[in-house]
């Protein structure tokens, strides 16, 4: 395979701390590259030395000729003043109306992003962060690339945007380089994995599981892990092990040897005993909706909702973005007044409710002081330990811990905020996308807490490893004004999510005259719906040609997947033929 960019050598400094030291790798055709490892380890360095943002001290970076190449960092900034169409259509060319209108990718990749939804003609400067990164994201995919880099991509999606995302750029042909903490995303787009760790770049076949299994491979085998880390590393082993069949889908590591490292490792959660606990802090009532109404400015939120949240419960609230899951924490946590019903609330309830929103500190004071504020020593189920352990759990080290806390970044003044909360040892814990701006190791010290946490939690997050892994139950939003359980989990959602897209475009009734907006949406919609079905046959075609080419020997295997070819081509043909159809409603 080509090579696209090359480093050689590569050192780069901020200060005096050094983030990369003489780090040689190559980026090739079809890689599909995670970025893993410590915050402020140096990985959006990486990605920005790579993509010729920022120039190296020491080394070399070559990049083939005619390089087509677009990167999405959290520094990226679209044009002053522009609007949607200006920043994302425009720079398809002089008709670059016409392409939007008759290209079903970049519809797809709009209607994908959310960003019809925004509207083309709205401008960019009026948006929240959030949607200015979807913007700039789908300005980038829109290209034909050989290359695309992308910086923590998933931040500002939901569960269904991540997974639009995933079967996006799987389905593409050009290489990815991406740092991300999601490892649901990690394990089902990356085929390698970069791990930047103390200036250098390990580098791993596979995404998040095949990545987790080399690491303590390697560990054991070196010997050189210190017992903590290992002792985590062997925990998230026994939940990947036990999930539905091995999370890996490339077992290329000898399994057997891993298997070694987690054989005595007790059940990451023991429900039993943590209900029970439960119970004797919290009593039978915690917190409940009775019969609540809550509407926000264009729709009824829920009506006529009752919800008993008891003690030990764990949940994961999930819909899509701007469904109302914040607004309905805020309501159990006592923020907002309800229009109908009553919110009750358990006598020895002891609340926190981790927000969105950042918290006001004295920027003078110091890390550990901002902790050691609330309590000098935790109990946080099993674990006992002091305001400078917890602070280290979420990544403060001893040397951080005497930082101003106006010095901190964002993300490290939500960590922050996380642990002021659990140093108040509560027994209801509400938490607002508690993972963005966690690198994995700091996600996995979050979920190992938890997981030993005896006490009641309702969680919203987009990340399906954290809500698989520390909630036993999922609820979801979907818009008719109740709350839906879904035994299923996140995968039932999508699944409804799916169903409930196709039922509300119905069949497409072909005319090229739409006779109103109302059959040109539906048209839209069924298109989306139809280029979803078209990647992922095109996905199978390509397996089933590259298994045709290596059971070229075994005549009976040719047989069956030739079979199965002549099935996805006829199916392929059919969809093709519904989405010309569909097309000429939109175009007429």
């Amino acid at each position: 395979m080509a090579n696209l960019v090359n480093l050689e050598s590569v050192s780069k400094s901020f200060g005096v701390r050094p983030l990369l030291d003489g780090v040689s790798l190559g980026v090739n055709e079809g890689d599909r590259i995670g970025v893993v490892g410590l915050n402020g380890g140096g990985k959006t360095t990486l990605l920005e030395v790579l993509a010729g943002i920022e120039p190296p001290d020491d080394g070399r970076v070559s990049r083939t000729r005619d390089l087509r190449m677009a990167v999405v960092t959290q520094r990226t900034e679209l044009p002053e003043g522009s609007t949607v169409r200006h920043a994302v259509i425009d720079p398809l060319g002089h008709d670059a109306e016409h392409e939007w209108a008759s290209d079903a990718r970049v519809r797809s990749i709009l209607d994908g992003l959310g960003i019809t939804a925004l509207g083309l003609d709205s401008v960019v400067s009026t948006m929240s962060g959030g949607e200015r990164r979807r913007v700039a994201l789908a300005a980038a995919l829109i290209q034909d690339l050989d290359l695309v880099v992308l910086d923590e991509p998933t931040n500002h999606l939901d569960v269904e945007g991540v997974r639009w995302l995933a079967e996006h750029l799987t389905a593409r042909r050009c290489a990815l380089v991406v740092v991300t903490h999601d490892r649901w995303f990690l394990d089902t787009v990356c085929n390698r994995t970069w791990e930047v760790v103390q200036g250098k770049v390990e580098q791993y076949e596979g995404g998040y599981a095949d990545w987790i299994f080399a690491r303590a491979e390697r560990a054991r085998l070196a010997n050189t892990l210190e017992e903590k880390r290992q002792n985590l590393a062997r925990k998230e082993l026994a939940w990947l092990r036990r999930g539905a069949p091995a999370r890996t889908s490339k077992p290329r590591y000898r399994i057997e040897a891993a298997e070694a490292l987690i054989s005595d490792v007790p059940p990451p959660r023991d429900t039993v005993e943590l209900m029970a606990f439960a119970k004797r802090r919290l009593g039978r009532t915690v917190l409940e909706l009775e019969d609540v109404s809550l509407s926000i400015p264009d729709r009824v939120l829920v009506r006529d909702l009752t919800w008993r949240i008891g003690p030990g419960d764990r949940m994961g609230l999930v819909g899509v973005n701007g469904s109302g899951k914040t607004t309905l924490l805020r309501l159990l946590a006592g923020e907002l007044e309800a229009e109908t019903g009553k919110r009750i609330q358990g006598q020895t309830v002891k609340l926190a409710h981790l927000s969105q929103e950042l918290q006001d500190l004295d920027g003078s004071m110091r890390v550990l002081e901002a902790i050691e504020e609330i309590a000098r020593r935790v109990v946080l189920g099993k674990y006992e330990m002091s305001a400078s352990q917890l602070g280290e759990r979420f990544g403060f080290s001893s040397q951080k811990q005497w930082t101003p806390v106006g010095d901190l970044s964002g993300g490290e003044r939500r960590r922050l905020q996380l642990c002021r909360l659990l140093m108040a040892e509560p027994n209801v814990l509400l938490l607002d996308e508690p993972t963005n701006d966690l690198d994995i190791d700091t996600l996995q010290q979050l979920e190992d807490l938890l997981d030993s946490w005896p006490g009641t939690l309702v969680v919203i997050s987009h990340d399906r490893y954290l809500v698989e892994r520390v909630c036993d139950e999922v609820v979801a939003l979907f818009g008719d004004g109740k709350l839906t359980s879904l035994p299923g989990g996140i995968e039932e959602y999508l699944l409804r999510r799916d169903s409930l897209r196709d039922r509300e475009v119905g069949p497409v009734v072909v005319d090229k005259a739409p006779s109103n907006a109302a059959d040109q949406r539906a048209a839209r919609k069924e298109l989306a719906r139809l280029e979803r079905r078209l990647e992922q046959l095109h996905k199978k075609e390509a397996s089933l040609h590259s298994a045709l080419a290596e059971a070229a020997t075994d005549p009976d295997k040719l047989l069956s997947l030739g079979a199965e070819l002549k099935t996805v081509l006829a199916e392929l043909s059919d969809v093709e033929a519904q989405w010309m159809e569909a097309a000429e409603v939109v175009e007429g």
